[in-house]
């Protein structure tokens, strides 16, 4: 730990790969609680490897890759979210077809690349000691837009995700609302994605949430602490992978999901 904290203070990639963690925990806490409350987990992890697809064809027009996966996840989200409100019978096919074909063309696009010296598993599995400067500022952007969203909707936002139909009575329209939930957890998908990487993002979008959401009652508070979980069990992930040289974004899932599965065993302790 103290060499951890030697590095944290003196070395620059170990500062971003902090800074990246915190940015990542707060779209884990506001966005995971609603994946959580509304149980569309499944629907989530189909918008993250459908980024792949984006990230493999901006490196084969020699693009950035951050642009790439941002285009891809918000065009699953909006593809995913028309078929699952039109054709509810096919929903979990549709999912598995986005979740497949996405994944499958970025692996082809990367692998047609002309020089190709990509390192898949940084994409795959994260690479948290590599974020640039420059994607720092690029995931703050995006959790400043998701914040602002869920800031300036959070009433409507929260009818949607609880009941559709009572929020749907009251004048609100839903489909509408729901595609910017999805919206939102695609921008989420593309922040925590440089933490985890894509196999493994699922896991930090929905487990801090899930821990919250057996200790609080409410929107807004299970936010809050799931947030702060993130945040530290991140920090805690990074600081058990450092001696050792482990990967920081299995790392960080493992001890993720020991957290999970610790607070299995625990009464559920649901305060507003």
């Amino acid at each position: 730990m103290t060499g951890f904290t030697g590095a944290l203070l003196s070395q620059g990639f170990m500062q971003h790969a902090a800074i990246a963690a915190l940015l990542a925990a707060v779209g884990c806490g506001v966005i995971g609680s609603f994946v959580v409350a509304r149980r569309i987990s499944y629907l989530a992890g189909g918008i993250a490897h459908s980024v792949l697809g984006g990230m493999g064809l901006a490196y084969f027009l020699g693009r950035a890759p951050f642009p790439g996966a941002l285009g891809a996840a918000l065009v699953a989200a909006l593809v995913i979210g028309l078929v699952t409100r039109r054709a509810r019978q096919h929903e979990d096919i549709m999912i598995s077809a986005v979740w497949a074909v996405g994944m499958a063309a970025g692996v082809m696009f990367i692998s047609q690349t002309p020089g190709y010296s990509v390192d898949l598993m940084s994409y795959l599995f994260g690479n948290v000691l590599m974020v640039p400067r420059s994607d720092l500022y690029l995931m703050g952007a995006l959790d400043a837009v998701v914040l602002l969203v869920v800031l300036g909707f959070h009433k409507q936002l929260i009818a949607v995700a609880f009941d559709e139909e009572f929020a749907g009575l009251r004048g609100i329209p839903v489909t509408f609302f729901y595609m910017l939930l999805l919206c939102m957890i695609a921008l989420t998908v593309v922040v925590v994605v440089k933490l985890v990487g894509l196999i493994l993002v699922i896991a930090l979008l929905t487990l801090p949430a899930a821990i919250a959401g057996r200790f609080v009652r409410t929107l807004v508070p299970m936010m809050v602490l799931a947030s702060a979980l993130a945040a530290v069990l991140s920090f805690g992930g990074l600081a058990l992978s450092y001696g050792p040289d482990w990967p920081a974004g299995a790392t960080i899932t493992l001890v993720t999901g020991a957290a999970y599965f610790a607070t299995l065993g625990l009464p559920r302790l649901r305060r507003g």
